[in-house]
């Protein structure tokens, strides 16, 4: 395994940050009412808001959180590839549901790259575990004394590196160790995530200021009585209604 070279990395991490935060902005641009009403009326009710701006910055919010968790874990898996691009020749994988190929210490390692320890359901667990052996079949075929390994790489979390149906379960700090063999760089990465943030979320503020204004004067004139009050039922069917009279 070669040493990382850090100043490589925080090269990356500084250009590829710019991006999440340009992609933050374009979605932003793309919103509408009709997106942002798309979410759980009966929760935003019951959390007894009043008025247009409380309910559309709600909204809002609960937009953007989904959508910034789904940018930056790609921001993330693109960091771990390129941190084993380094250090043990990884490489983008081409089988399906696996994102990074690297051989390290004999054994090809074959890794699934998720942002958090919640990242799916059963589901979504059993397919993983369905690509793992789609994968390592492809591999054992060309390359029939080969050992490979399966491995589950979460980014961020505390849990003990484990083995589940065939695979290994590797989780923060110990998921970038297994990449780097450095034991501190899952603190080292977090610094430069921080270039120009002040800059970057200025511009978005700006730009979410004017997503609200937007979406506040459709709302009130879509959704509100002439009163001001919002018409929650009307906002419900809107929502919701799907059954001819």
């Amino acid at each position: 395994m070669k040493k990382i070279d850090l100043t490589l990395t925080e090269a990356y991490v500084n250009s590829h940050i710019t991006t999440f935060h340009q992609s933050r902005i374009r979605l932003l641009g793309e919103l509408t009412l009709q997106k942002l009403l798309q979410k759980n009326p009966y929760l935003f009710r019951a959390k007894n808001l009043l008025t247009a701006q409380e309910l559309v910055l709600s909204l809002l919010d609960a937009f953007l959180s989904s959508s910034e968790e789904k940018l930056f874990g790609d921001f993330l898996e693109g960091l771990a590839i390129h941190v084993a691009s380094q250090t043990v020749d990884g490489r983008k994988s081409a089988s399906p549901g696996i994102d990074l190929e690297f051989e390290r210490e004999g054994t090809i390692h074959l890794v699934s790259i998720k942002s958090g320890a919640n990242w799916g359901n059963s589901s979504q667990y059993t397919a993983l575990k369905g690509y793992f052996q789609k994968a390592v079949t492809r591999l054992k075929q060309s390359q029939v004394t080969v050992h490979v390994q399966p491995v589950l790489g979460i980014c961020y979390g505390k849990t003990k590196t484990s083995h589940l149906n065939g695979y290994l379960k590797v989780v923060g700090q110990s998921f970038w160790y297994l990449l780097s063999n450095d034991s501190e760089l899952y603190k080292k990465i977090i610094e430069p995530i921080g270039y120009n943030a002040n800059l970057h979320n200025q511009a978005f503020d700006i730009e979410k200021a004017a997503v609200v204004n937007r979406v506040c004067h459709e709302f009130i004139e879509g959704f509100c009585f002439s009163s001001g009050k919002i018409d929650w039922d009307k906002l419900v069917e809107h929502n919701s209604k799907n059954m001819a009279k």
